[in-house]
């Protein structure tokens, strides 16, 4: 790595501390914290994802706020924050609905589109040495809309150096096909900050799933209430019929198209419509990008390669990189896959943070 030029006035002697927008269940601050950065509170505005975040991220507060009502002097009180500081990391990885590709109602996630524009606020508040944000490639490419021209605007002319690009979580230890925007500033070295890419090939479903990565073979409506979660949608007699006719290791719908009575209607004449829905997983590759919805079998390629059943929550989080230890907490299947789906995968997460920390440290020596 070249050596880096601190610039002037760079007090080096703290460590990393991180704030982290948006937290939800706790995947970005977990990976930073793996990257030794000391995560000291996510904030978040559900709070159903208290108990997850606070069983995983050691030390770190949570704080349940409205983004939109929070006022930065209050962070600066409570967590003991001050403006410039050069070993501040702030992170804002908000909620993606409105600016993503996937069919979502727009209505119910528009207030989500000005997450990013709150965010900025405490950037300019805070001046912080490090800013992060990740959210979907959609915000590129409506920078003007999202407020992500302006914020780079501000971020440049404030003397960050900036990185931003959407990248393949595939490429940084997640066994999962998953594009992400992702943004790294820092005003404390005269360098550009990127993700570090693992070496070697991209880890796929084999490499973490099965019976040898301590998966034991399961039907559907497997219920498992330990905290591994090895939990299970139930299909119904129909659904289960088409799964039998769905080849293994990739197979997708076509393989009951033929068969009257269980060929839905709203496939009839649509072959190139949703052709993922029922589909099986591949052994040999990453996952598909794991939604809030992979549960059911319907909202997409989410059948497990070989038995005939959606993927388990504890399968789910493990292709978003999460380790099997993970404690997560809801009322139900689809409120712990909501939280594991809208993750930052940790592994993601922590491959940003390594990349700051191996800037801080070049800074200080």
């Amino acid at each position: 790595m070249p050596k880096i030029t601190p610039k002037n006035n760079i007090n080096t002697t703290n460590e990393l501390r991180a704030v982290d927008f948006f937290c939800g269940g706790g995947g970005m601050s977990y990976g930073m914290m793996k990257a030794g950065i000391n995560v000291i509170a996510g904030i978040d505005c559900e709070p159903k994802c208290r108990e997850t975040y606070e069983a995983n991220i050691s030390g770190a507060e949570f704080i349940e706020a409205d983004v939109f009502k929070l006022k930065p002097f209050y962070l600066k009180r409570k967590l003991n924050l001050e403006k410039n500081d050069n070993n501040l990391v702030l992170i804002g990885c908000s909620p993606c609905q409105f600016w993503s590709i996937i069919n979502t109602e727009k209505k119910k996630s528009k207030k989500s589109k000005n997450l990013l524009k709150e965010f900025t606020r405490f950037v300019k508040y805070f001046n912080p040495g490090y800013v992060v944000v990740e959210n979907v490639p959609g915000v590129l490419r409506q920078k003007e809309e999202s407020g992500l021209k302006k914020f780079l605007e501000w971020l440049e002319s404030n003397g960050y150096n900036v990185h931003f690009n959407v990248h393949n979580v595939s490429d940084y230890g997640v066994p999962q096909n998953r594009k992400r925007f992702t943004l790294i500033a820092n005003r404390v070295s005269d360098v550009e900050i990127l993700p570090l890419k693992i070496e070697g090939k991209r880890l796929t479903v084999r490499d973490v799933l099965g019976n040898t990565n301590g998966f034991p073979t399961i039907s559907h409506g497997h219920d498992d209430n330990t905290p591994f979660l090895h939990k299970v949608m139930k299909l119904g007699e129909k659904n289960l019929e088409r799964l039998i006719y769905v080849e293994k290791d990739g197979g997708n719908r076509f393989g009951f198209a033929a068969i009257p009575h269980l060929q839905l209607e709203c496939f009839v004449g649509r072959d190139n419509s949703f052709r993922d829905t029922f589909g099986r997983i591949w052994w040999d590759r990453p996952s598909p990008t794991i939604t809030t919805k992979f549960y059911n079998i319907s909202n997409g390629r989410f059948v497990h390669p070989e038995e005939n059943r959606a993927l388990s929550l504890r399968e789910g989080a493990v292709l978003q990189s999460f380790p099997k230890d993970y404690k997560f907490f809801g009322k139900g299947i689809d409120s712990i896959a909501r939280i594991i789906g809208n993750a930052v995968p940790p592994a993601y997460a922590r491959s940003i943070g390594l990349a700051i920390k191996q800037n801080a440290d070049a800074v200080q020596n």
